[in-house]
């Protein structure tokens, strides 16, 4: 509940009010606690409380519960009960302006992104990749960058992939090897990615920040993603939000600390963001939560447990919701010890034992005061919320969703001249290419086997030379013989004949082979 000193009155303890300081509220927060135990309700009575004071937020609703934020409360036996420990008499029931959103476009607007904006960090993260293989897709997203490529969707990617891996040798002393292997396990990753729904997130148009950052009758819009599905992917889906989370503090702008936050993200489930996530991976994390205050967002983690959250990025959160934890196993009691030496300690009670016997809606709380400091931890009891709890019809859903501002902006999936398309292009140019090489390396082999074929031809025709020229030699020899026989002439021996014989046919196959081989000149 928002006041009129620009706070947020939470909870109620023996000492009065717990409130959250306005400007310490973009100091990020933590809501924990065991199923069953309030978290849900804690979430919408801190959510409505930022929505009248004029502060958008976005929230992940993991079971449908959170949509109730959308409908005014009812009063109720339990309400009224709790409504003098409040000093709360006549509450005005409101619902808040809700958009609602999801990654599959089923429940809610469509959130898209490219691929080039999730880039290859968030990418290798998602794809469960190892260090080659990271380093293979940065190299491929340079390749796409210096060539101009568009990066929008998944088939964009495994363009990109199969054309550098088919062109890795002229990449090789630029940019270091690019193993086959390695393509194959992103194309692999790909193809996971795909029956996960990869495909309906990755596109166009993507989607615009400032969407989640806009008010409507004074009262800040609650975007409320559906994420019962999503949740199913737990890679997937927390690699969604931290993308967010990374393009909220790389597009707005430096605004220092302000009397109250431009924006408040929740984190549901927020162990699945930390769950096999590298060193490197926690350390970008810690730096984006450190760093988002000075833009004006705070972030609030909401899990079971403390212990779920890195130390490092558990420190950076000041504003502290504790509801039960049950210490049935070793690891469980070190669970409570860890949430109970987070908070400062009250000399009226001891921490542990606390968070063992709190009850349903009971919480230890702590905010930071007007200097930044952490206060003294409470046991109080959390607010009721104001509007309604529990889920809201399909129906309901679907008259907001269409009653949006931003109501078909999204809904259609827009496909541009990408990369897929250019080398799409660029495979057909080239196959194009191979097959008139390859058609001039037969046109050259027939040519070269007509050449081949040729030269028996004139070798026989020039033997042929030579044989007629020796028959029609021994022929004239003979009939001259014969002749001076009959005339009565003295015959010469015989070596002179064969001498004469072999001297005319030598004479009559060059003349014939000179004839042979000038008549294949001049063709």
């Amino acid at each position: 509940m928002y006041t009129p000193e620009k706070e947020f009155y939470i909870a109620h303890c023996d000492n009065g009010p717990i409130n959250i300081i306005g400007k310490m509220a973009n100091r990020h927060g933590l809501v924990a606690g065991a199923t069953g135990t309030g978290k849900t309700v804690t979430l919408q009575v801190i959510a409505e409380s930022f929505c009248q004071a004029g502060v958008p937020c976005f929230m992940a609703d993991m079971k449908g519960d959170l949509s109730g934020i959308s409908q005014p409360g009812k009063l109720s036996g339990f309400i009224e009960k709790r409504m003098p420990e409040f000093g709360i008499e006549n509450p005005q029931f409101q619902g808040c302006p809700v958009r609602f959103f999801d990654v599959y476009g089923e429940q809610g607007h469509p959130m898209r992104a490219t691929i080039s904006q999730m880039g290859p960090e968030l990418l290798a993260r998602l794809f469960e990749l190892n260090e080659i293989q990271s380093g293979v897709l940065t190299i491929a997203f340079r390749i796409a960058d210096e060539r101009g490529w568009l990066l929008d969707d998944l088939k964009d990617l495994r363009s990109l992939l199969d054309y550098i891996s088919k062109h890795a040798s002229e990449y090789v002393t630029q940019y270091g090897n690019i193993a086959t292997a390695s393509v194959g396990a992103i194309q692999r990753a790909i193809l996971r990615l795909e029956d996960q729904g990869g495909n309906q997130f990755f596109g166009k148009p993507e989607f615009d920040i400032y969407d989640l950052m806009q008010c409507e009758g004074g009262k800040g819009i609650m975007n409320v993603l559906a994420a019962d599905k999503l949740m199913l992917k737990p890679k997937l889906y927390s690699t969604f939000l931290l993308w967010l989370m990374s393009e909220l503090y790389s597009t707005l702008p430096e605004v220092g600390d302000l009397d109250l936050p431009k924006l408040v993200f929740f984190f549901d489930e927020a162990h699945m963001l930390f769950d096999d996530t590298s060193k490197a991976m926690v350390d970008k994390i810690e730096q984006v939560i450190r760093l988002i205050r000075s833009k004006g967002v705070g972030i609030y983690f909401v899990t079971q447990s403390p212990t779920d959250i890195p130390e490092t990025v558990l420190g950076q959160l000041g504003n502290r919701v504790q509801h039960a934890l049950r210490a049935y196993t070793p690891k469980d009691q070190k669970a409570v010890k860890t949430a109970a030496d987070t908070f400062r300690p009250n000399p009226a009670f001891k921490t542990d034992e606390t968070i063992m016997n709190l009850e349903t809606g009971e919480a230890l709380v702590s905010f930071l005061d007007e200097k930044g400091a952490p206060s003294i931890v409470e046991r109080a009891k959390i607010l009721f919320p104001l509007s309604q709890i529990g889920a809201i019809t399909e129906g309901q859903r679907d008259s907001i969703i269409k009653g949006s501002r931003i109501y078909g902006k999204y809904d259609k999936a827009l496909d541009r001249e990408s990369a897929f398309e250019v080398l799409l292009k660029e495979m057909e140019k080239e196959a194009k290419a191979e097959e008139e090489a390859k058609a001039e390396a037969e046109k050259e082999k027939e040519k070269a086997k007509e050449e081949k074929n040729k030269k028996p031809g004139l070798i026989r025709r020039i033997l042929k030379a030579i044989a007629t020229a020796v028959t029609a030699a021994i022929a004239s020899i003979i009939g001259t013989k014969v002749s001076d026989a009959v005339s009565g002439k003295k015959t010469k021996s015989r070596t002179s004949a064969g001498s004469k014989i072999t001297k005319s046919a030598t004479q009559a196959a060059t003349r014939q082979i000179t004839r042979d081989i000038l008549g294949n000149l001049i063709k």
